[in-house]
């Protein structure tokens, strides 16, 4: 697990190990759910031998916040509990947050830089790949135009992998996110069609 605590004990205090992550429960986290459900396509798609990602909740030691929600840390994890990255939900509840952003375009770009970040450091491999130039791709809004991305920027189109490109600074838009099967090359592309067919029992 990627997760450790450092407590300060007292006299006549007890340690007690920090409570365990966990799975989230199907439907607590219906928009993360949602983003993530698109991002496993790529990942389906590009490595065909991954198993899904799963979104990992870390309980909090912390007391409710005001508002009464409890201040629960979720991540994009692999199916054994490990991960690597920040949340993908509010942690700062006392600031007014939603604990899913509202934008679904917002939760997409969040949850799948997670996924990327989590496969990149556990896998050890650039993840999703442009094929045209065999380099990583990072997500971004479509139409972004430069590699200076600082979260901002003039772009405001769908949630998409992409492209620095080569030194030429021919950065593109390589495809929306959950939509990376399009961009396979024919040999990967009928492999992916032949493995869906068999999974669903058609000829």
């Amino acid at each position: 697990m990627n997760h450790f605590s450092y407590v300060g004990l007292g006299p006549g205090d007890d340690w007690r190990p920090p409570p365990e992550p966990r799975p989230a429960e199907p439907g607590q986290w219906p928009k993360l759910e949602a983003a993530l459900a698109v991002v496993n396509r790529d990942l389906a798609a590009t490595l065909p031998g991954q198993d899904p990602l799963i979104l990992l909740v870390a309980p909090s030691e912390e007391p409710l916040s005001p508002s009464g929600m409890d201040r629960d840390r979720v991540y994009v994890a692999m199916p054994d509990g490990r991960w690597h990255g920040n949340p993908v939900n509010a942690c700062d509840l006392e600031e007014g947050d939603p604990p899913e952003p509202d934008d679904p375009a917002a939760v997409l770009a969040v949850v799948a830089d997670a996924a990327q970040e989590t496969i990149t450091e556990l896998l050890w491999q650039a993840w999703p790949i442009c094929w045209e130039h065999k380099i990583g791709t990072h997500p971004r809004p479509a139409g972004t135009g430069y590699d200076g991305y600082q979260g901002e920027t003039g772009a405001d189109g769908p949630t998409v992998w992409w492209c620095r490109g080569s030194r030429d600074g021919d950065c593109h838009d390589v495809s929306p996110v959950g939509e990376l099967a399009s961009t396979l090359p024919g040999k990967q592309r009928r492999a992916l069609r032949r493995g869906e067919c068999e999974r669903d029992g058609r000829p």
